[in-house]
């Protein structure tokens, strides 16, 4: 995983706590889970194209 081992995650992890809190990290996680769903889901998604000619109304002509 990018070369990170055990003691380097450790280390983001403390100065994540110290630069958030504690208390805030559940609303981080939780936003960052968010935003990958989104992101997933909006590349899964087939982007379509109404590509059938639109009819002129009759009665304009």
């Amino acid at each position: 995983m990018f070369g990170l081992g055990t003691q380097e995650l450790m280390i983001i992890l403390v100065i994540v706590i110290i630069l958030f809190g504690a208390t805030r990290l559940p609303q981080i996680g939780r936003g960052i889970g968010e935003a990958i769903r989104n992101f997933k889901k909006a590349t899964s998604e087939k982007d379509e194209i109404d590509v059938t000619p639109k009819k002129e109304d009759e009665s304009k002509k």
